[in-house]
């Protein structure tokens, strides 16, 4: 299936079952509901970036990538704000969710018509012709600053047939079990603080002595400065590379995370001190999937990207997203093992990419791909 069908799939499941939540009537029936969301909008995040990643130069993919996460940014600004004000509603996840399900009229139109399918795809399917077309429609959208392609311009090495996908132990063989592994654990790292904030960090400030409206606030806050984070993020990872670009964004939460660990020692001091390391991580770690994304899809050739992608952010999201918070849920109440937890995760992340990875920054710019170790 092509990238893009996998995108249109699952913003259609994502949006529709989204707009069936207001109807739902028990818990168990929104638990079930939200889980086959999850199933649609695991395929969304997992081929937007090897799609970009094979749309675009390496130059862009910095700023496809900001933009990508400003935008999530947002929404996660704005749902804790709303959460707060209906805090005291019965009803209020029925009227979160009627936004985003309404998108169900929009946003699958708009990815049909506006986003491209993948030339790279279409090369690998042995289909150079399609691959030119789509070559040549980009071309045209950005204003023909460039001459069109045709398909003798691709040479010699242009498949002639549809090749055969290798299988997905291919991701764990010699001379890719290393990138593999590199590019999972930096998003798993990254992942873990995150889902760890998102998940539970209001429930963990209402443990440790916070309002219910305090705790959404300050939640709010940290994706705010993580909208202004993840912007700084895009620029600094074509100015210094991927690999420091991730190192700064976990280290540099570190501060952060020891503030709040630390906040409920200052006594009447403790909000002041709280939304300060708030801003700190919303800036940091919060922000670094803008890089983390962009480097795992450039850990894999083409023939093995959307299935390498797919797998990291499969794996990355089955432990930082569903088993950390499953074990961390019962310590919230405890500042010195919420923060500290995520401190050490956090630590131990930011070195990987330095100590065992490489810089990738290029090397997806060749049409076709011969060396099928390099991305």
């Amino acid at each position: 299936m092509s990238r893009k069908s996998i995108v249109l799939i699952g913003v259609f499941l994502t949006t529709f079952l989204t707009l069936l939540i207001p109807l739902v009537q028990t818990a168990e029936q929104l638990i079930i509901l939200r889980l086959l969301t999850g199933i649609g909008a695991g395929g969304v995040v997992s081929a937007a970036f090897p799609i970009a990643a094979e749309l675009m130069p390496a130059q862009h993919r910095r700023t496809y990538s900001a933009v990508y996460e400003m935008a999530l940014a947002s929404s996660f600004t704005v749902v804790p704000f709303i959460a707060g004000l209906l805090s005291g509603t019965a009803n209020a996840f029925r009227f979160l969710a009627l936004p985003g399900g309404l998108a169900v009229t929009v946003i699958p139109v708009i990815v049909y018509l506006a986003l491209p399918e993948s030339p790279r795809w279409y090369l690998r399917k042995g289909q150079p012709q399609a691959a030119v077309d789509i070559v040549n429609q980009i071309i045209r959208r950005a204003g023909s600053r460039v001459s069109l392609l045709t398909v003798e311009a691709l040479g010699d090495a242009t498949p002639t047939g549809r090749e055969k996908l290798p299988p997905y132990w291919a991701l764990f063989a010699k001379g890719q079990l290393r990138w593999t592994t590199v590019g999972i654990l930096a998003g798993v790292c990254a992942g873990t603080a995150f889902f760890l904030i998102s998940v539970l960090l209001p429930k963990a400030l209402v443990d440790q002595g916070f309002a219910v409206g305090s705790s959404l606030g300050l939640t709010s806050i940290v994706y705010a400065a993580s909208f202004f984070g993840k912007g700084f993020t895009g620029f600094l990872m074509e100015i210094i590379g991927r690999r420091w670009t991730i190192a700064y964004a976990l280290t540099g939460s570190l501060p952060g995370l020891a503030l709040m660990l630390l906040a409920h020692r200052v006594g009447g001091y403790a909000g002041v001190v709280m939304v300060a390391g708030g801003l700190i991580i919303g800036f940091t770690v919060l922000s670094a999937f803008t890089a983390t994304r962009v480097y795992l899809s450039e850990q894999f050739p083409t023939a093995l990207r959307g299935r390498g992608h797919i797998f990291g952010e499969s794996f990355g999201r089955l432990f930082a997203g569903g088993l950390a918070p499953f074990l961390m849920e019962p310590h919230t109440g405890s500042a010195t093992i919420f923060f500290g937890t995520i401190f050490v995760v956090v630590a131990i992340g930011a070195f990987i990419p330095l100590a065992f990875g490489r810089e990738t920054v290029g090397q997806l710019e060749t049409v076709t791909e011969g060396v099928p170790a390099l991305a």
